[in-house]
């Protein structure tokens, strides 16, 4: 034990790099999902479509995700994870040369199929890839560096897609998301050492991790809160043009304070998931509840709109590692099963979310979003205060302390 502990305070440069190329590939990913929302419209005209249809090219990349989260686990056995690695970000590169290259619509979404399955299985295997790399001591931290690309492409892929595809057009754009997977594919290819299974993941083991109290609270509290903040988020916008009478010139920088202090959540995440789990947990869904509940009784007051989106912003950085850690902690002999059902509860949280928000605009008005966040958030809140931290709970198994070699 004193082994991984030393490791907590000083990582070797090589676990720094290995970490950092699953960053890159959780970048790659984050960004190849959201792209077709920046060039949505040119991208349906040259394909002759509606912009709804060329949406459903992230609705159905989310479905396959969600899909393929449980049950990549159960189909790899004990392949090595660095070679499932490896094949995920090529899935990731076909699939944006597909799309860039097609014509048919047909053939987009399924190129966005297989996008789907890469996501799935990615962030199935990202925590039990990690805590080899790091140690399970060590899981928030190595979680917290690898959600920052996924931040980092919330903030930048919008952005930079709408810019290429302005410049270039919106096949070049795709092709730059293929370029940052074809970095995610080199970087794991140099420095992501061999990762053996430590076991394989069978059916009955994935249903046996719903009996577990903390799983369960986990699985739970991970639904309220990316459904929650999706719910609000999606329908942000509106709000802010209809309550607080905020233009869009106005608006573009509250987005962008959001998007950043969603990489700071996403930075210091780590060190809270790996002391205090429970505390940390329980603070990141209370200042999004509060955050929710200070837009709605100051959203007139510029200044205090960008505060609460700010605190929002870390809300939604921290929250994916401390949930990852939480449910890692919560079934340290099944990371990889765990991680999946985590994975899975995202895609179900934000389709719910969407759903909800979009019935709550529609029949109590564009503030009725955030209230649902709200309360998702407090409820989740007061769920996890009542409950013991699992790394206090479950005994963690020696090949989940001993990092990859």
């Amino acid at each position: 034990m004193s082994k991984t502990t030393s490791n907590r305070s000083a990582w070797p440069i090589s676990t720094w790099l290995s970490v950092i190329s699953l960053t890159c590939g959780s970048f790659a990913l984050i960004s190849s999902e959201l792209l077709p929302m920046a060039v949505l419209t040119p991208m349906a005209a040259d394909l002759g479509i509606t912009e709804g249809a060329a949406g459903q090219a992230v609705t159905l990349t989310a479905i396959f995700a969600g899909i393929a989260a449980p049950t990549v686990a159960l189909i790899i056995g004990r392949v090595d994870r660095k070679l499932i690695n490896l094949t995920l970000c090529i899935l990731v590169i076909a699939s944006n040369i597909a799309v860039a290259f097609t014509s048919d619509y047909f053939v987009l979404l399924a190129a966005r199929t297989f996008l789907g399955i890469a996501i799935g299985g990615f962030f199935a295997l990202a925590g039990a890839t990690v805590v080899k790399l790091v140690s399970m001591e060590d899981m928030g931290k190595g979680m917290s560096v690898v959600f920052m690309g996924l931040s980092a492409g919330l903030v930048v892929a919008p952005a930079l897609g709408t810019l290429i595809g302005e410049a270039f057009g919106w096949r070049a754009a795709f092709m730059a998301a293929a370029g940052a997977g074809m970095l995610a594919l080199l970087l794991q290819a140099i420095c992501l050492p061999g990762v053996p299974a430590t076991g394989a993941t069978s059916l009955s083991s994935l249903f046996g991790l719903l009996k577990r109290p903390q799983v369960r609270v986990g699985l739970t509290v991970g639904l309220l809160f990316f459904g929650g903040e999706v719910c609000g988020f999606t329908f942000m916008r509106p709000y802010l043009e209809t309550d607080a009478g905020l233009d869009a010139t106005s608006i573009a920088p509250v987005l962008m304070v959001l998007g950043l202090a969603s990489l700071l959540g996403s930075a210091i995440a780590g060190m809270f998931a790996d002391r205090m789990l429970r505390r940390g947990f329980g603070t990141t869904f209370l200042v999004l509840g509060v955050a929710s509940i200070g837009l709605l009784t100051f959203g007139t007051t510029y200044v205090a709109v960008l505060a609460f989106a700010a605190a929002w912003g870390l809300a939604v950085g921290a929250g994916p590692v401390m949930t990852q850690t939480w449910m890692g902690r919560a079934a340290p002999d099944q990371l990889e099963g765990v991680g999946g059902l985590f994975l899975a509860v995202i895609q179900v949280g934000v389709a719910l979310g969407a759903i909800a928000g979009g019935i709550a605009v529609d029949v109590l008005g564009t503030s009725a979003p955030l209230y649902v966040t709200a309360i998702c958030a407090l409820f989740a809140a007061i769920t996890i205060a009542t409950q013991r931290s699992p790394d206090m709970a479950s005994p963690i198994p020696a090949s989940a302390l001993t990092p990859a070699e």
